[in-house]
C-alpha cells in the first residue's frame, strides 16, 4: 500500500527546481502555469533567493505547480492505479486535490494563488508568527498555550507542534518553555491555521464557489481530522476551513498506519513529511522525490505492489 504525500510552504528551497527543467514536460507545464498566473515560477524555482520565495503569495503557488508536476510524472497511466491513496500537508492539499481529480491543474492553481495572496493579506493586519514546539507534553503544552492566547496550528506527530499568535505571546513562551521542550522560531509571516486568519477564509469561500470539483478518484485523507474523504464538495469545504483550523497531520499518519501503508513517496519539494514518516510511521520504507533522479525508486516501489 503505497500513499504519496505533497508537502506544505516552508518546504521550498532555492533553486529546487533547476534539475526539473531539463524534463520537457515539466518544464512547459511550469511555463504554462507562469503565464496563467502572471507569476514567473521559473524564475522563482531557479534563480530567486531565499528570501523572495518565502513569501506566502510566491511560495504557495510556487509549491503546488511543482507538486502537480511531480505528480504527471510520477504516475504514468500505468502505475497510477497502483496507488493506494494521497494526502497533503496544508497548502499541500490542493496538490493532493488535484493529484485526486477533485480539481483540475487550472483550478487548483487559480485557488492556491488566491489563498496565498488571502493569507498573506490577512498576516499583514497584526503581527503574528509561528514557533515549532518539540518534545513537550502535549497537554501540558495546550494549557500554556491557553494562558498565552496561542493557538497549536501543525500537529506534526513524533513531538513536534507548531505554535502560532503573537510575537511578545511567542517570545514569552521560547523564554519559558514546557518541561523538556525546545521552542524554534519560524521564518514565516503570520499566524497561518488560526483564527487570525478568518479573512482568509471569507475570501477563499468566495473563489471556492467559483470552482466544479468532481469526487475523487484517488483516496484522499484530510487534515482536518485525518479521515478520508469521498465527496469532492466536501474536500473543497475542507480547503477552506484549512486556512485557519489546525493541520493534523499526525492523524493523517495514524490513519496510515492504520490502513496497512507499505510506503510513503513524497512528491517536490520533498523531503520534510519523508522526515516525519521516519518518525511516526517507524519502519515504513520512504522515497523523497526531490529531484527527477529520483523517480526511478519511486517507480520501482509503486511497481513492487
Amino acid at each position: 500500500m503505497i500513499v504519496v504525500v505533497c508537502p506544505g510552504q516552508g518546504s521550498q528551497t532555492p533553486g529546487f527546481l533547476e534539475p526539473w527543467l531539463a524534463l520537457p514536460a515539466f518544464s512547459a507545464g511550469l511555463r504554462q502555469i507562469s503565464t496563467d498566473l502572471d507569476l514567473d515560477l521559473v524564475a522563482h524555482g531557479t534563480v530567486s533567493d531565499a528570501e523572495t520565495i518565502r513569501d506566502t503569495a510566491i511560495a504557495q503557488p510556487l509549491i503546488v505547480a511543482a507538486g502537480i508536476l511531480t505528480l504527471e510524472a510520477l504516475l504514468t497511466p500505468d502505475r497510477r492505479d497502483r496507488i493506494a491513496g494521497i494526502a497533503g500537508h496544508s497548502v499541500g492539499e490542493l496538490t493532493a486535490a488535484a493529484g485526486a481529480g477533485i480539481l483540475n491543474t487550472a483550478d487548483a492553481i487559480r485557488f492556491v494563488r488566491e489563498r496565498g495572496l488571502a493569507m498573506q493579506a490577512a498576516a499583514a493586519l497584526v503581527p503574528t508568527g509561528m514557533s515549532a514546539v518539540i518534545g513537550a507534553d502535549e497537554t501540558e503544552l495546550l494549557a500554556r498555550l491557553d494562558e498565552l492566547k496561542l493557538e497549536p496550528a501543525n500537529f506534526n506527530g513524533s513531538g513536534q507542534i507548531v505554535v502560532a499568535g503573537a510575537l511578545d505571546a511567542l517570545a514569552v513562551l521560547a523564554a519559558t518553555p514546557p518541561h523538556r521542550a525546545r521552542v524554534i522560531p519560524l521564518q514565516v509571516a503570520g499566524a497561518f491555521h488560526t483564527r487570525y486568519m478568518k479573512p482568509a477564509v471569507e475570501r477563499m469561500t468566495v473563489v471556492a464557489d467559483s470552482l466544479h470539483p468532481t469526487d475523487p478518484n484517488l483516496p484522499i485523507w484530510t487534515n482536518r481530522d485525518g479521515s478520508r474523504v469521498s465527496d469532492g464538495i466536501r474536500f473543497v469545504d475542507l480547503l477552506v476551513g484549512q486556512v485557519s483550523s489546525p493541520v493534523r497531520w499526525d492523524r493523517c499518519m495514524e490513519a496510515f498506519a492504520a490502513a496497512g501503508v507499505t510506503g510513503i513517496i513524497e512528491v517536490a519539494p520533498a523531503g520534510a513529511l519523508v522526515g516525519l514518516a521516519k518518525r511516526g510511521l517507524k519502519g515504513v520504507p520512504s522515497v523523497a522525490i526531490k529531484t527527477p533522479d529520483d523517480l526511478p525508486a519511486a517507480w520501482a516501489m509503486i511497481d513492487q505492489q
